[in-house]
Formats: structure tokens, C-alpha cells, sequence
């Protein structure tokens, strides 16, 4: 059966493999917005997506509020965790001093957290979730206020955080949406600007705005596109001089077109990666995150070399790690876990000093929700938690206005001002002081968003008072 040219384009612009440049199929991005004109400075964002839904009450401990009142079994840290054995021992967490306020203690697995922290290069986000409008607990419990999408359900609130959209069901991610506003500031440069080491994912979906999705470190950046074709080297130089011209045809066709851009961002990416062959003298952990992290920091390294030629001025990236999901031997488990985040997010703040961009990358975490105060089993190879809302997150970056706690830190109490719970079986599941959408705006306001475009990024932007949470110089 005879092949059109059209079909192979079709065809061609798909073959890109497990690696692939994604596309907004259903408008292609043929027609951009006026866009603001190009940086002359270099930003990245990095996400760190903890998958699963890490549980910030062991993560970060109020040590004003490690013991409740006497006798209390709802109220304060170790009476709520102690008796079930999930409570971590006051003498064991890494204690800190907020110029914020008040005394706290890092996870006894996260040494390099904790001595970020204290270099004021780390700040905390506390009680961050997803919102549609402020809520108290009376508005959530009388149902006067408005609450986001399946609220404790793992796929819709991983939707919500990358989607900033806490209403409504989403296509495109919020990190997208910031690259089709700013994809002007990087001027001429053709290299992806969303680019994610955990596979093609929501966040990073725009409308106009592609990602690259590459594999971690074990794979040298001259390998993680597989765009050669098959056959003899005569084979191959016909093939090419063929598809080189088709490329060039109907560009009045919207499929075609889009069809033949993808393919051939794709071919220029595949060149500017195979051209470079960055090394970092940082040591990474070999660690799912770990190798994740450095590979990003050699997508850095490459993209913000002169002599490479690639020219970027703006980038996100995408990480994740799984298995937060701690419903059962949660001890040993995010023990494990929050050693990999540690380490991983410490050597990579750690590179970006080797290659001089500290000041120019940002590093934040983000994760499904936090989990209920009340434990859920007893015995430590059993203990664990159950789903929940609010939790608190890790902000790292040489402008990061550090040593500081931003947001609220929920009161630890079974029932109290801070908990959905009401009734006899009360779980501490926070009701969140900051949302995701202040949050990310903050972000995104650092990597260039205007005021004006504000709104179009993040929809519910205006129900919320402060829109810039100040963690960002």
C-alpha cells in the first residue's frame, strides 16, 4: 500500500520512543502568544515530586509541641504517636532554630536538610495543600466553603498539585502554562525548556510548551534520544536527505506541521545532546533520586555552556521518587526514603555551587498530601499512616530566604482548630494555610511570570491575599 507523505510525517513524528518530545496534541501550539522579550539571565526550577504522599509530621517536628498537656491522648506530638511506636524520640531529630520562631527537629535521616536549613539556603513551607478559596475548619465542616476535587484520593491530588487548579480537571500543568507565558525569554534557543527525568507527566504539559523526557543518569546525555535510522550508512543518508525534504512540505496543514516540528526539535535536541559530554566533580548518591538529580545538573551544566551552543536562559525540571505511601512499616520505610531526599537534594545544591548557579536554580518538593497525625496499626514493623491533606515542603536554592519557616504550622491536636475531624474518631488531617497555587506562583514569579499573566497560569490566584509568599529574594 503507497504511503503519502502526509501518513509518514504522521508516523515519523511519533517514533520518537520512550524518550519522547510530548506535545499538546490537541492544538499543537501553532500559533503562539505575544511573548515577553529574551532573558539575558539563566533560572531553572527544579520539582521534586514525592510520590505517594510523604508524611510531613515525621518529616518536621514542632518541639514546642512534642508533648501535649499531661495526661492527653489528642494533643501534641509523641502522646498522639508514642503509644503505636511511630513517634521518632525527641533526642533523635535534628533540631533546629527558625529565625522565624520557635524550635523544631528535621527527621534524624536528613543531616544535609538540616545543615542546609541552618546555612540559610533551605526554607520550609508549612501546611501547603491544595485550595479553591481559604477555608477554616467551621467553613470546611458547615460546608459553606468550597473544597477541592476527591479530596485523600492519590491520582486527584497529585492532578491538583501539578495542575494548581483545585477546582477543576485540568489538561495542562501549571510548570507548562509558566513555559508558554515566558517561552519568549529564551530568544532564539530551540532546546526544550520542560524537560523531566521520571517520565512525561502533567506538570510539565502546556498548551504551546513540549518536554523532553530523558533517563537518569546511568544514560550519558549523548544516548538518551534514540533518533538514528536503520539500514547501511547509504540507507540512512537517502532516508534522511528524504524526510529533510518532506519536512519542508505543506506547512499549511496543522498536522502536518505540527508533525514536522516536533520531529525536528527533535533531531536539533538529539544533535545539541550528542555534541556535549558535561562531567561534574560533585559525588551524587547512586540513588533513583540521586541519579535523577545529577542528571539534571549535567542538562544544567550543558545548556549554560557557551561553548556548547544550546543557550537556554529558562528551564524546569521534573523529578520524582515513589513509595510514601506509608500505610503500614512507615519507620524503616521513610527512613529510607528521606535519606535518598536528603542526600540527593544535598549534592545537587552542592553542584549547582560547582557550576556557579546557585543563585539561578531553585529546588522544591511537592507530594500528594500529608498523612493523619493519628497512626494507623501499632508495632514499628507495622505502624503506619493513612491518607490525609496539608503538609509541608522543602524550598532550597542560593536565594531561597532560608533558616525560616514559612506558612502555617498546624497545632497538633486530634480535633483541633487545624483538623477536617470532627466526632468521636478525630485523625489530624490538616486543612492547608498556604495553597499550592500560592505556592507555585511564587515560583513562577521568581522565573519571570508578569503580574498580568499571573491569572492565566494560576486561574484562582486573585481568592488568595498574598499571592507571593516571600521565600525567594
Amino acid at each position: 500500500m503507497a504511503i503519502t507523505r502526509r501518513d509518514f510525517l504522521r508516523t515519523t513524528a511519533c517514533a520518537l520512543g520512550g524518550t519522547a518530545l510530548a506535545s499538546s496534541i490537541d492544538t499543537f501550539g501553532i500559533v503562539h502568544a505575544l511573548t515577553p522579550q529574551a532573558a539575558t539571565d539563566y533560572k531553572a526550577l527544579v520539582c521534586v515530586f514525592l510520590n505517594g504522599g510523604n508524611d510531613g509530621n515525621n518529616m518536621l517536628v514542632s518541639l514546642d509541641q512534642y508533648n501535649g498537656p499531661a495526661g492527653s491522648l489528642v494533643e501534641g506530638y509523641s502522646n498522639v504517636r508514642a503509644a503505636s511506636g511511630l513517634a521518632i524520640p525527641q533526642a533523635e531529630l535534628l533540631a533546629v532554630s527558625p529565625v522565624s520562631g520557635g524550635s523544631y527537629g528535621f527527621h534524624p535521616s536528613m543531616p544535609g536538610i538540616r545543615d542546609l536549613f541552618n546555612q540559610g539556603k533551605l526554607a520550609v513551607l508549612c501546611n501547603n495543600g491544595p485550595l479553591v478559596e481559604p477555608l477554616t475548619r467551621t467553613t470546611y465542616q458547615n460546608g459553606t466553603g468550597k473544597k477541592p476535587l476527591q479530596l485523600f484520593s492519590h491520582s486527584d491530588q497529585v492532578g491538583l498539585f501539578q495542575t494548581a487548579i483545585a477546582n477543576n480537571v485540568s489538561q495542562t500543568g501549571w510548570a507548562g502554562r509558566l513555559g508558554d507565558k515566558t517561552s519568549g525569554l529564551n530568544g532564539s534557543a530551540t532546546f526544550p525548556s520542560n524537560i523531566s527525568i521520571a517520565g512525561v507527566n502533567l506538570i510539565l504539559t502546556g498548551v504551546d510548551t513540549r518536554q523532553l523526557a530523558v533517563a537518569d543518569s546511568g544514560t550519558s546525555l549523548a544516548n538518551v534520544l534514540q533518533l538514528t535510522m536503520t539500514g547501511t550508512d547509504s540507507e540512512r543518508a537517502s532516508r534522511q536527505a528524504s524526510f529533510d525534504e518532506l519536512r519542508t512540505l505543506d506547512k499549511n496543514f496543522k498536522l502536518v506541521k505540527a508533525a514536522s516540528d516536533i520531529r525536528s526539535s527533535s533531531i536539533q535536541t538529539d544533535n545539541a545532546l550528542s555534541s556535549v559530554n558535561p562531567t561534574l566533580a560533585t559525588l551524587f548518591p547512586n540513588t533513583s533520586l540521586g541519579r535523577q538529580l545529577k542528571q539534571v545538573a549535567l542538562l544544567i551544566k550543558a545548556c549554560t555552556d557557551p561553548a556548547a551552543g544550546i543557550n537556554m536562559k529558562r528551564q524546569i525540571f521534573f523529578t520524582q521518587l515513589g513509595g510514601f505511601d506509608t500505610h503500614s512499616a512507615e519507620i524503616g520505610g521513610q527512613q529510607n526514603l528521606l535519606t535518598q531526599v536528603s542526600q540527593a537534594i544535598s549534592a545537587f545544591y552542592s553542584a549547582t555551587v560547582e557550576l556557579g548557579v546557585q543563585d539561578k536554580v531553585v529546588t522544591f518538593t511537592m507530594s500528594d498530601f500529608g498523612r493523619t497525625l493519628q497512626p494507623a496499626g501499632t508495632g514499628i514493623n507495622a505502624v503506619g499512616t493513612d491518607h490525609a491533606w496539608g503538609n509541608h515542603q522543602l524550598i532550597v536554592g542560593g536565594l531561597v530566604q532560608g533558616h525560616t519557616l514559612y506558612g502555617t504550622y498546624p497545632t497538633l491536636r486530634l480535633g483541633g482548630p487545624d483538623d477536617t475531624d470532627g466526632g468521636s474518631n478525630p485523625r489530624g488531617r490538616w486543612i492547608p494555610t498556604t495553597s499550592v497555587e500560592q505556592y507555585a506562583a511564587t515560583l513562577a514569579t521568581w522565573y519571570g511570570l508578569s503580574t498580568a499573566d499571573l491569572p492565566a497560569v494560576f486561574p484562582l490566584i486573585g481568592r488568595f491575599s498574598t499571592p507571593n509568599l516571600g521565600f525567594l529574594a
